[in-house]
């Protein structure tokens, strides 16, 4: 196989074998402590602009499954320690070395991906290239900034979705580069959905006459989406929301709160989530590098969950608004489903369970 390499922003390198795309990436590095659901990772649009390194040391053990797609495919590059060639589930329909060369995505193999996580733990995230041929210089990599992302990944026009249950809601869900499971949850539980842009005025979705909104996931410094934000700061307390990762932190800083860039972020199906007011700790599925500062939301918001690793704040609730947010994934595609249960929470209160 042909030679390749990961050049860090401190400058570490790493010698492998190229995998996927033959081109060169320039991302933001991050890792994520998945053992399964790689084809989840790679298609889940708040990768965007990131070489994705995967912990788990075999990758592509059972192939490539369509089905299980999350969105587009938007990672800059992916880093894994054995890339495995030969996989073996009666679902594959191919391997995943094929999935990356058709999404152009360049990667690397056979480097020590607990050295690299390593690093990014101690000195925080920061630039990566991967490369067949060691860089001269060194300044596009430490120019790279990720920047209009959300624009990128939601959808370019409305989509709608019926409920594959009995109809008893209508939900618009704001795409700011949503997971597919998402929408999938909503119609299990009786909700035609109508996804709309990222950019869509709030005056158009009230004039819809939703019964609820949900705010996706999505990519990037949720601080940049300045119009996004105000939208937002429009349709608080107006009808049922709930907020989901950036969602999460576009709601928070549109009343009036704070982010704040962690030093590696929440990447992985097992971080752990306890809540605020009770005594359950929750094992949930992240992908987030920004996090709420929930002391910049005291008198108007109540912190519902913090993760039990670092204390960041992961949920609120905005009291008399009808509208809670969390910084996990409750769909969780793949991960575990613990806390699924907030989409139900969602459906009582657009049936006038008012739980905020």
């Amino acid at each position: 196989m042909k030679k390749a390499y990961l050049v860090l922003g401190n400058g570490m390198i790493f010698e492998g074998e190229q995998i996927g795309a033959d081109a060169p990436a320039i991302g933001e590095t991050v890792f994520t402590t998945g053992v399964v659901g790689y084809v989840e990772t790679l298609t889940d649009p708040s990768y965007a602009g990131q070489i994705v390194v995967q912990t788990f040391p075999t990758i592509g053990n059972y192939g490539v499954e369509e089905e299980d797609f999350e969105g587009h495919c938007a990672v800059k590059g992916y880093v894994v320690r054995e890339l495995c060639d030969s996989p073996s589930n009666f679902r594959s329909q191919y391997e995943l070395d094929k999935f990356l060369k058709d999404h152009n995505v360049p990667g690397i193999a056979g480097v020590d991906t607990r050295e690299i996580t390593r690093t990014i733990r101690e000195s925080g995230v920061m630039n990566g290239m991967i490369c067949s041929e060691l860089p001269k210089d060194l300044s596009p990599l430490n120019d790279f900034v990720i920047e209009g992302v959300v624009a990128e990944q939601s959808t370019k026009e409305k989509e709608f979705f019926p409920a594959t249950a009995e109809k008893k809601y209508n939900v618009t869900l704001i795409d700011y580069g949503a997971k597919l499971n998402i929408i999938r949850c909503l119609c299990a539980r009786g909700c035609d959905v109508t996804v709309v842009p990222y950019n869509t005025p709030a005056e158009e979705i009230l004039e819809s006459n939703p019964d609820g909104v949900m705010l996706s996931n999505g990519p990037g410094d949720p601080a940049e989406n300045v119009y996004s934000i105000e939208q937002i700061r429009k349709l608080v307390g107006k009808l049922p929301i709930f907020g989901i990762c950036l969602g999460h932190q576009l709601t928070a800083l549109a009343m009036g709160g704070k982010t704040v860039k962690l030093k590696y972020g929440h990447r992985g199906g097992n971080q752990p989530v306890r809540e605020v007011k009770g005594t359950r700790t929750y094992i949930t599925s992240q992908n987030h590098g920004y996090a709420v500062v929930a002391d910049s939301l005291d008198g108007i918001g109540e912190e519902l969950f913090r993760n039990a690793n670092d204390g960041s704040n992961e949920g609120m609730i905005y009291p008399g608004k009808n509208c809670y947010t969390v910084q996990f994934h409750p769909e969780a595609c793949a991960g575990p489903c613990d806390t699924s249960y907030l989409f139900d929470d969602f459906i009582k209160m657009m049936g006038g369970n008012d739980n905020a």
